[in-house]
């Protein structure tokens, strides 16, 4: 029985509410990243996450320390999502879809749609979290997909609105599944991909999960900084109780306020970029529902998933996922965005900014997250052994984070010393598979120059990583999957 619980902890806390409050979404009064026009904005603040500090005095909580002293002085890159080309005024509007997709043939793949909503027991809400978890039992393979709540579909029986309307409109109607029956029809009909099961989750509910954890490391490859609270109990509409808040690089300790605030902030990003932020959560979450510090805590977690999690999971479906649960690493997760060239972004007459799908392309990649991945196996089968040989805490977990959204299996061992100012990637395998080093190299952005040629009869490992002081940990995992 506790294997079912843990099943059904692991999928519970994939939900990630991502909505912001209402009411500073209300109080925006310019064209700023600011929700309130009275915030002092810092003359280095960016729409980019390069870390810079709170800008009020005693806002951190403690753990803006932890978020940046470890790797403050690591080199950062934009936004690794940037937002589609948008139109700069109204276009005429497209065509309706009136022709279903086709369905596409995934008989080995369960599908769990996965939403998090600002529900607050009200009657007005909206899924602005939308991510499927499609499972392939038999080879062990995860393949998470993240839809953007601006999607621009035809709801069956509404038209055409933004996909993260579907779940109200069928709520509060006499439409057949209510909410879950009317957002799978959406899906369904617009992108051909079948949904097996759905679950949903509001923010509060969310927080006591990840606290009864007891919290949950993030490893963050990127810094972000976005307005935030200065407390949860503030009144959010006091543009005094806001400031700029940094998290990361390095791994972060985050409580359910803080991993709720990273996975639904993007005043200063993009929704592209909060799938992955979302998606980062949701891996950290995996790894700590498995930990075995969890059992002890399974009574209490499962009787706060029953009153925050609303799914039609029923026992019988989670003892059959059951035994693949204990087997599954970050390495056989695969991570897919409805993102890049798969949207266009477009202004309606009435000024809403929304993405119209391309299907045919969005059709691909969801053939592709479906199928199993024999690329993925082969680089599953690729042990990498990662020594942290650098005086910065934490680049040895955000390698492996790298690697691990490539499809490589990783094992992190100390290092001889501290002092090695270079990243080298030794390859200890006796037949020197150039294609694979290459591949590597290619995956942790480092030069040829890298490459050392060590080969060992007796490593465990196929390749030795040894994390100097050069090693730049920020990386875009669009297009990593295997």
């Amino acid at each position: 029985m506790k294997n079912a619980h843990l099943i059904i902890a692991i999928l519970a806390l994939s939900l990630l509410a991502a909505c912001a409050p209402s009411s500073p979404e209300a109080a925006a009064t310019t064209e700023g990243d600011s929700p309130f026009y009275l915030v002092s904005v810092p003359a280095d603040a960016t729409a980019t996450p390069t870390p810079f500090r709170p800008v009020a005095a005693g806002a951190a909580d403690g753990q803006q320390a932890q978020a940046t002293a470890t790797l403050s002085d690591v080199q950062s890159s934009a936004t690794p999502f940037p937002s589609p080309t948008t139109a700069s005024e109204a276009q005429p509007t497209p065509a309706i879809v009136t022709t279903a997709q086709p369905v596409l043939d995934a008989p080995e793949s369960v599908t769990f749609l996965l939403l998090g909503s600002d529900s607050r027991g009200g009657a007005s809400f909206r899924t602005d979290t939308i991510m499927v978890v499609a499972v392939r039992p038999h080879d062990g393979q995860v393949s998470l997909i993240s839809i953007p709540r601006d999607l621009w579909v035809n709801i069956p029986t509404v038209g055409m609105q933004r996909i993260n309307t579907a779940y109200q409109y069928g709520q509060y109607s006499d439409y057949p599944g209510g909410g879950p029956g009317l957002l799978k029809d959406t899906i369904l009909f617009n992108l051909g991909l079948q949904i097996d099961h759905t679950a949903l989750v509001d923010f509060d509910g969310f927080r006591r999960i990840v606290n009864t954890l007891g919290g949950v490391d993030v490893p963050i490859s990127c810094p972000y900084t976005d307005w935030r609270l200065l407390d949860q109990t503030l009144d959010p509409e006091d543009a005094n109780n806001w400031t700029l808040y940094t998290a990361g690089p390095g791994l972060v300790h985050m409580d359910g306020d803080l991993a709720l605030w990273y996975a639904r902030s993007r005043k200063k990003s993009n929704d592209f970029d909060r799938g992955r932020r979302q998606q980062e959560v949701m891996r950290s979450l995996y790894a700590q529902a498995l930990s075995a510090n969890l059992i002890s805590r399974i009574p209490q977690l499962y009787g706060d998933l029953s009153g925050t999690v609303t799914t039609d999971l029923g026992l019988g479906d989670i003892l059959g996922l059951a035994p693949l649960a204990g087997h599954l690493t970050n390495a056989e997760i695969r991570s897919y965005y409805v993102a890049g060239n798969l949207v266009t972004g477009w202004i309606t007459p009435g000024g809403a900014d929304v993405l119209l799908p391309n299907t045919t392309a969005i059709q691909a990649m969801l053939k592709e997250a479906l199928a199993a991945s024999p690329r993925q196996q082969q680089r599953n089968a690729i042990k990498v052994e990662i020594q942290n040989g650098s005086s910065i805490d934490g680049l040895d977990t955000l390698a492996a984070q790298r690697l691990n959204y490539a499809g490589y299996a990783t094992t992190i061992h100390s290092a001889d010393n501290r002092q090695h100012g270079q990243t080298l990637l030794y390859d200890l395998t006796p037949g020197q598979d150039r294609n694979s080093s290459a591949a590597l190299l290619a995956v942790l952005g480092l030069p040829d120059l890298a490459l050392v040629s060590a080969p060992s009869n007796n490593s465990q490992s196929a390749y030795a990583l040894i994390v100097g002081d050069d090693y730049h940990p920020c990386f875009d995992p669009h297009g990593l999957a295997p």
